[in-house]
């Protein structure tokens, strides 16, 4: 079969790409807000209807939430599936959006021709980068390379709770030689990446409570413990002068990095100047004697997302508070126990409590780390493409966030996942104004094309 029939057919019928994906943008299928539960029943039926116009057997399944899409087309070789989410995050803040998020348009910048709308980066377009490549490879030869399962979800940004009983429910049908993924972006939005680890997550609410009530400060202030005061100091106690995470047993699991992906990763050139100086930064936060990229890739850590407590409303109110919150999140690497953390930080921060003062906790779930053994020759094969296509080396690289379905292909369904994506540092994904480059998607599908061919 000949690629080059492939690679061209995608070159003339990108106009017509284009529109299709911009179809499915124009729905606003966020699967956060009960309001727009319709609004994702569409978006898996385009899916299906999409799938089935190219031959595959494809149908919409019911979950508690929801639906999952799942489509089967046989062929030679390999049986590969390939993974995407179908679903987006909010809008808001609406009033910062240049235009409808929904209303997906084709922009120039100063950067090159940019798709604009709400799922663009996230995960539609790079969703629709495989489809394409499948439809490509279908009207020039008549069939798919290989066995392919289509699997889409509609949860991703809202914790996926379908996800896992769906997997374990369907695993015979689901399980596949490799599992491809397509959520994840190029190195500095310039180098075509294979992504070998993912950080996993550990999320917990604690609530600090100390008076029945909000206080008089005059009356209260100096002879009643003040919970704002109690968080302060567990919050101030987590770090140590160095940088390091303080909980007891926090790093055990952490792996050191391999001496060669340590000189792979030195050899990208990583600017951490630039990197920060875009957020008007400068100095790295992490570990003292650990790279930056190690900080963002390998090593774990613990942030303050949020922390609110008494009176924050204009003007003045001279209150002791009852009670102080924050929300913190661990991102976890290796082997890393997140219910051992969970349950090490809670103990951690009960021995900090003076008398007078009590914690609660919420637990905001919580994943084990995925690492990727790339010791495969297909991988690569894989990079090998993506070198082909781009026109400059591919790389492995690790990922600071969390995808947890990379974690349940290995462990569920026992297939390897390989995490391929056309993002760019400035896709603005969760953010008004998110955007997808038209080079990214055009590229995407043509890499995803010599990718098919060179796993077959």
């Amino acid at each position: 079969m000949s690629l080059d029939d492939v690679l061209s057919r995608l070159d003339a019928e990108m106009p017509k790409a284009t529109e299709r994906l911009f179809e499915l943008l124009r729905i606003a299928s966020i699967s956060t807000d009960p309001a727009y539960k319709h609004d994702c029943e569409r978006a898996a039926d385009w899916l299906v209807n999409d799938l089935q116009s190219m031959g595959v057997a494809a149908e919409k399944r019911s979950t508690p939430g929801h639906p999952m899409v799942v489509g089967h087309a046989d062929g030679p070789g390999p049986h590969l599936l390939f993974y995407g989410h179908y679903d987006v995050q909010p809008v808001d803040p609406i009033e910062l959006w240049d235009n409808d998020p929904f209303d997906p348009k084709l922009e120039q910048t100063d950067k090159g021709p940019v798709l604009r709308g709400r799922g663009t980066a996230d995960d539609k377009g790079q969703l629709m980068t495989f489809l394409e490549a499948c439809r490509a490879w279908k009207a020039e030869h008549g069939s798919l390379p290989c066995k392919i399962t289509f699997f889409f979800e509609g949860e991703e940004e809202s914790g996926s709770p379908s996800l896992v009983p769906f997997m374990k429910e369907n695993s015979d049908t689901l399980r596949a030689d490799l599992a491809l993924i397509c959520d994840t972006a190029m190195f500095e939005s310039k180098t075509p990446a294979i992504v070998t680890m993912l950080r996993g997550m550990m999320s917990d609410e604690i609530t600090i409570t100390g008076p029945d009530k909000d206080l008089h400060s005059g009356y209260y202030g100096g002879i009643a413990m003040n919970p704002i005061r109690v968080l302060s100091r567990v919050i101030a106690a987590l770090h140590d002068d160095t940088g390091r995470v303080t909980i007891p047993g926090f790093y055990d699991g952490v792996p050191d990095l391999s001496a060669d992906m340590q000189a792979q990763w030195a050899g990208l050139g990583f600017d951490h100047t630039q990197f920060l100086g875009d957020v008007d930064l400068s100095v790295p936060a992490g570990e003292a004697g650990v790279t930056p990229l190690e900080m963002t890739w390998s090593r774990p850590t613990c942030e303050v997302n949020g922390i609110w407590g008494g009176y924050i409303g204009e003007g003045f109110k001279t209150v002791l508070p009852s009670q102080a919150h924050a929300k913190i999140s661990f991102r976890l690497v290796g082997d890393q126990d997140p219910h051992a953390i969970r349950e090490n930080f809670r103990a951690m921060v009960q021995n900090l409590l003076p008398p007078d003062c009590t914690a609660s906790f919420k637990d905001h779930g919580a994943s084990k780390a995925c690492v990727i053994d790339a010791e495969d020759p297909r991988f690569d094969k894989a990079l090998a493409a993506l070198s082909e296509e781009w026109g400059v080396p591919a790389a492995y690289i690790g990922g600071g966030g969390s995808i947890p379905i990379a974690g349940h292909f290995q462990d569920i369904l026992n297939t390897k996942p390989l995490l391929i994506g056309f993002g760019k540092d400035d896709d603005a994904i969760h953010s008004p104004n998110e955007k997808y480059d038209l080079e990214s998607f055009h590229k995407g599908a043509r890499s995803w094309a010599r990718i098919l061919a060179a796993l077959t």
